[in-house]
C-alpha cells in the first residue's frame, strides 16, 4: 500500500513508535500506531481528564494498568480511565498495530510536539534519543501526562 505525501508529513516517531494521527469531528483524537517487535512504551504515567482507549489490530501488546499485567491480540481493547496508571510494550518479534483515542481532544498536540516527522534521516532512532526523552520527561505534564516513577 502506497501511503501519499500528505499523509507521510503527518506521520511521526513517538518515542520508537510510529503515530498517524486522523483528523475526526468529534471530541477525541484518534491516532494508529505500529510498534516494532522489541519495544518499549512511554513512562507509566496517567492522564488527569483523558480517558484513553486502545484496540490492537495486529501483533500483540502488554499492557501495564495500575500494576496489573494484561496482553491485547488482534481484535482486543483495553479502557484507561483518568488517574489509572498505565504503559504498554512490545515484547514480541512482531510488529504490533494499534488505534488509539484519547477524549476529549487534547492529546494530539503530544504527538505533534515530540514526534520526529517520518521523513527525517534516522526519525526511528532520534525519536528514542536521551535528549528528548528528556524533554518529554520536562514537559509531559504540560500535555496532562503525569509521569509516575515507581
Amino acid at each position: 500500500m502506497r501511503v501519499s505525501n500528505q499523509k507521510r508529513t503527518m506521520m511521526k516517531w513517538v518515542l520508537g513508535h510510529k503515530i498517524t494521527p486522523h483528523k475526526v469531528s468529534g471530541d477525541f483524537d484518534l491516532v494508529m500506531g505500529e510498534t516494532p517487535p522489541l519495544t518499549q512504551g512511554p513512562p507509566p504515567h496517567h492522564h488527569n481528564t483523558y480517558h484513553e482507549v486502545f484496540m490492537v489490530t495486529e501483533g500483540e501488546m502488554e499492557f501495564m494498568l495500575n500494576g496489573e499485567i494484561t496482553l491485547l491480540t488482534a481484535g482486543k481493547s483495553i479502557n484507561l480511565p483518568p488517574k489509572a496508571v498505565h504503559t504498554f510494550s512490545n515484547k514480541s518479534n512482531k510488529t504490533c498495530k494499534w488505534v488509539n483515542i484519547h477524549s476529549p481532544k487534547g492529546f494530539l498536540k503530544f504527538f505533534e510536539n515530540l514526534g520526529v516527522p517520518v521523513g527525517e534521516d534516522q526519525a526511528k532512532n532520534k525519536s528514542m534519543a536521551p535528549e528528548l526523552i528528556q524533554q518529554v520527561i520536562e514537559t509531559a505534564v504540560q500535555y496532562d501526562m503525569n509521569i509516575t516513577m515507581q
